[in-house]
């Protein structure tokens, strides 16, 4: 029998000190929090092989110390390979459901649920759900400003062949293109210490390092921005700039061969989500955002009519 819904689901949020995989188990615990007065405790684990192999035997003996003190979980939400044998041990000693955020590293089969991006090209089960991109923390937004536009820039990866010289060129472009504008420009991780020196300080750009960039700082552009233009390598900010509700352009780097993010960013610009630069220099216009594009609420909405309805 279904069970009906709890007054407050507790979530135990496995978190491993990676941004990007912490703002997907947060875009999905707060989409929880908002349809189900959800409530989260975050566990920090740690990426190496003794943790790995403390928390096999953790597992074994039915134990997870983490937990000690804590409401029972709900979910066990576990975004990263580090979070798996954990999330593992969690269920194992305390109960609930663990979804896992991300092809798992372990079997599909161990997880209650996996979230899991089109372009790892999932295996169609029970227990899987597959999204478009992967989920974020970034709200919908009715308050973008006309003429206030965005630039994120990423860095060398394995999907892109990273060219600092070709990005600040065509930032430049871009800018000096659209003088109505007032562009902010944001850095993150991956960007190479020389990309700023190649573009250097063009009229009309404020320029914001991430290092520069406090908490909620990025979200807060997003919603604000009516446009943004990213750099192809960045598929999760690309993604992050579609849930916000911001149009969308594509700054260009030649693809490495057989890239899944790659052949995920020519599905968007097949389906008309995004603008590449090519197309946009012929009228200087982005394409419209896809309405209600929400990810983590189209998630947070299925684990509840799954178990909770």
């Amino acid at each position: 029998m279904p069970q009906p819904t709890p007054p407050s689901l507790t979530l135990w949020r496995l978190i491993d000190g990676k941004p990007g995989h912490e703002k997907q188990s947060l875009g999905l615990a707060l989409a929880l929090q908002r349809l189900a007065k959800a409530h989260w405790h975050d566990i920090p684990v740690q990426g190496s092989v003794p943790a790995a192999l403390r928390a096999a035997l953790q597992w074994a003996r039915k134990r997870f110390p983490a937990g000690r003190g804590l409401p029972a979980p709900d979910l066990i939400l576990a975004a990263g390979h580090a979070t798996h044998l954990p999330a593992l041990a969690a269920r194992r000693a305390y109960g609930g459901r663990i979804v896992v955020l991300m092809r798992p590293s372990l079997s599909l089969g161990l997880f209650d649920l996996c979230l899991i991006p089109a372009h790892d090209r999932p295996a169609l089960r029970p227990n899987v759900i597959v999204t478009r991109g992967v989920l974020n923390a970034v709200a919908p937004s009715a308050r973008h400003e006309a003429g206030r536009g965005l630039i994120l820039i990423g860095g060398p990866s394995r999907h892109y062949h990273w060219d600092a010289a070709a990005i600040a060129a065509q930032v430049r472009e871009i800018v000096t293109a659209r003088p109505g504008v007032a562009w902010t420009l944001t850095t993150s991780r991956r960007t190479p210490a020389d990309f700023l020196t190649a573009l250097g300080t063009p009229p009309g750009l404020a320029i914001q390092p991430h290092t520069q960039t406090p908490p909620g700082w990025l979200e807060a552009e997003l919603a604000a921005s009516s446009e943004v233009w990213v750099s192809p390598d960045s598929g999760s900010m690309v993604y992050e700039a579609l849930t916000a509700g911001c149009r969308v352009g594509l700054l260009e780097l030649a693809p490495r061969p057989d890239s899944r993010i790659a052949s995920d960013i020519a599905h968007l610009i097949e389906a008309g989500w995004v603008t590449p630069l090519a197309r946009w220099r012929h009228d200087h216009a982005l394409a419209t955002a896809p309405a209600g594009f929400n990810e983590a609420d189209r998630c947070a909405h299925l684990i509840l009519d799954r178990w909770y309805a």
